[in-house]
């Protein structure tokens, strides 16, 4: 019965938040960006091999995309008070951008006729948008507490070229006037009659994107452990996602916003989690984990395979409407295990404890939070961040994200989602000042994918790649991961015990 009600309940809130929705987006969620950056200073004189100019035609081929300040990662404080209202204006944020890199998109042929278009038909109008929702960011915190100084500046976006450019260089470096250095014309797609930014969906990937893993060089590193380490492992079985339980919400960074992530996730472990779920639903949730005690959310992007099938949410947002698109692969392999400190003993971790690890904005936001890991069976001494592996016959794909295993003994989570947990030293395995070491989360994915062909672009084996928001160009440094704490707590005390006293349980 109570069951039931929660349903309705939720129900009821989904209804409410898309009311919200629309009257926050009343006047229109107007699509722009930012070519300014690239063209408004320029002349008709400039080189045709200078950034600007590439950029320019990049932008007219559709191999650019939409780079904007992440507001939110720069939030240190949100009141409880103001949180709901400050999330629903970060995804409002997140949906601008969403929808002026499909207006970018879509408008190459307008910019070729008008190199002024995309500045004053896209540019202004989504500075001006951001400006009013970061301004209304700022008046919610500063209800409650101090207002935040400076946000102002993060309004304005560029327009960069993405690298996609067909041609046999990376990065789009290969060639000047739609020719590859060997003087060949360029394949504006990949072969299918697709956009030149690649893949089912035009935005990516292309094969530049991809590495033999055979030829890269071994490059893991592990802190050397003390005498004090906590040395066992803690396995946890919640399945591979056989129950197909997919949305593209995000509880953790735009709770009450329905698509709040713009890409689809798989989900482990806990039944209930969607955009509308709170603690209460995850106490009573049911769960796909073999031992009941584990009630936590795994989640983590899906992944396709470019081939053109038509999926659940082919024409949905967060799928093939913001260009994710193809057959979504579900992992043959799915590992949850916790380890523990190279340094110390760990501690149990809170109850309801959020954490991500990577970011889903990396090729825009940069490196500074990207913790992608990719690999091959075999082959796993080597780990790639910014490169899809091409994997032997015989071996399978590997996604590994390693969460952080550092806490500050207080927060559950933090206005940016990050500031109340961190990463131990990399080489001595120490947590920072202030922070205490708990069980670290090391989710392994494996998956059993052809190997993609790069000498036609995909056509006779399609790429593979990781679902996310559209203007990241489904590069593979934007692959992260979701977790949600909801072990119980005898549980989560023999876990700490297990891995205190060097032992592999389950």
């Amino acid at each position: 019965m109570r069951r039931n009600t929660r349903k309705r309940s939720k129900t009821t809130r989904r209804a409410i938040a898309a009311l919200a929705a629309t009257v926050l987006g009343a006047g229109g969620l107007v699509v722009a960006n930012v070519y300014a950056s690239a063209g408004e200073s320029g002349s008709a004189n400039t080189t045709k091999s200078s950034p600007q100019d590439r950029t320019n035609q990049a932008v007219a081929a559709g191999a650019a995309t939409i780079d904007c300040p992440d507001v939110g990662a720069e939030l240190r404080q949100v009141p409880d008070q103001a949180r709901a209202e400050v999330d629903r204006e970060l995804a409002l944020l997140d949906q601008q951008v969403a929808d002026a890199y499909q207006r970018l998109r879509n408008s190459a042929q307008a910019i070729r006729q008008d190199s002024n278009f995309a500045n004053n038909a896209i540019m202004g109008p989504l500075k001006d948008k951001r400006t009013a929702t970061i301004d209304r960011i700022a008046i919610a915190i500063g209800r409650t507490a101090d207002r935040p100084q400076g946000l102002e500046s993060l309004a304005a976006c560029t327009v960069r070229a993405t690298g996609n450019q067909a041609g046999n260089g990376e990065d789009g470096e290969d060639g000047e006037d739609g020719e590859d250095q060997n003087g060949q014309d360029q394949d504006p797609g990949n072969g299918q009659g697709e956009p030149a930014g690649g893949g089912q969906a035009g935005n990516g990937p292309v094969a530049a994107d991809f590495v033999d893993i055979t030829t890269v060089q071994p490059n893991a590193n592990s802190p050397q452990q003390q005498q004090s380490a906590s040395l066992g492992k803690f396995t946890t079985d919640c399945g591979v996602n056989a129950n197909k339980l997919y949305n593209s919400d995000n509880i953790i960074v735009a709770p009450g916003v329905d698509n709040g992530a713009h890409h689809t996730h798989d989900y482990v472990g806990n039944q209930a989690n969607d955009a509308f779920a709170d603690n209460e639903d995850f106490a009573a949730g049911e769960t796909t984990c073999q031992n009941q005690g584990d009630k936590s959310s795994y989640y983590w992007p899906v992944l396709r395979l470019q081939d053109g099938t038509k999926e659940f949410d082919a024409d949905q947002p967060g799928g093939g409407a913001e260009g994710n698109a193809g057959k979504i692969l579900t992992a043959s392999q799915v590992t949850l295990e916790y380890a523990g400190n190279a340094t110390s003993k760990v501690v149990a971790m809170p109850k309801f404890l959020r954490i991500i690890t990577g970011d889903a904005k990396a090729f825009t936001n940069g490196t500074a939070n990207a913790n992608a890991a990719w690999s091959c069976t075999g082959f796993e001494d080597r780990q790639l961040t910014d490169k899809y592996p091409i994997c032997p016959e015989d071996s399978s794909l590997v996604r590994t994200s390693k969460f952080q295993s550092c806490w500050d003994g207080q927060n559950i989570d933090s206005a940016n989602h990050r500031d109340h947990v961190a990463f131990a030293d990399p080489k001595t395995g120490a947590c920072p000042n202030g922070f205490q070491a708990i069980p670290q989360l090391v989710q392994r994915l494996v998956y059993d994918v052809d190997a993609p062909s790069l000498n036609d672009n995909g056509r006779s084996s399609a790429f593979y790649a990781v679902d996310g928001f559209p203007e990241q160009m489904h590069k593979p440094i934007t692959d992260h991961g979701d977790f949600v704490n909801a072990f119980d707590e005898q549980l989560m005390n023999t876990m700490v015990e297990c891995i205190n006293t060097g032992q592999e349980c389950q």
